[in-house]
């Protein structure tokens, strides 16, 4: 059994499915070559009534101090996804200016990619363990590619962590029992198109990886 957050939300409806399926965290998209993204405004408008213990988290790609500055001042957020080309330095720097916890999002397609972990996990608050994008790829994630599972069985890190990348309603039970990922994250697997989110994805989606292991 796993907590999910679903990623690049843009419909009220949508929120209040993954809301009323168990969802933990919303995520808020805030790189506007994304067809998931939504501006501040719209954001606090599906934040504002979320019940407690459900997180907002806003996805910035290589944000930086002013648009940060401007986006909080209009939407109030719980944690600070992360998923472009910051370094460790720039993760701290966040956490500073914002006052915030900071995930930060960590590329993964082969063995060379796993110490990376171990460096941002000295930074950040969170890791998000995510498929690493090709290289003529226009989104950071959200690409609906997965990587080999098999990489994080055994492994610890020094913070809370997630795993996404290419994850759905048909295969996130079993990412969850190759990997022990406490949480899920999806945005594409819950899309009949690109930004375009399912009412009933997304409750397969929470129900699955909220069911209990199967003994198989």
């Amino acid at each position: 059994m796993a907590q999910v957050k679903i990623c690049g939300l843009r419909d009220p409806a949508h929120v209040a499915t993954a809301v009323k399926g168990g969802a933990r965290y919303i995520g808020f998209v805030f790189f506007p070559r994304s067809p998931r993204a939504v501006t501040p405004d719209t954001a606090r408008t599906l934040g504002a009534d979320l019940p407690p213990g459900v997180a907002r988290v806003g996805l910035f790609v290589n944000p930086d101090d002013a648009l940060l500055d401007t986006t909080l001042a209009r939407v109030p957020l719980d944690l600070i996804q992360l998923h472009g080309q910051e370094t460790p330095d720039r993760v701290d720097a966040v956490k500073r200016l914002t006052g915030l916890p900071v995930m930060k999002a960590v590329g993964v397609s082969g063995p060379d990619d796993l110490p990376a972990l171990t460096e941002y996990g000295l930074a950040a608050d969170m890791l998000l363990v995510d498929a690493k994008p090709p290289a003529d790829a226009v989104l950071p994630g959200g690409n609906g590619l997965s990587f080999d599972w098999r990489l994080l069985v055994g492994r610890r890190w020094l913070r809370p962590w997630m795993l996404a990348g290419g994850l759905t309603p048909d295969n996130v039970a079993e990412a969850i029992r190759l990997t022990g990922a406490p949480v899920v994250d999806v945005s594409s697997g819950v899309e009949t198109a690109p930004g375009i989110k399912d009412d009933g994805l997304i409750r397969d989606f929470i129900a699955a990886a909220s069911a209990p292991p199967s003994d198989q």
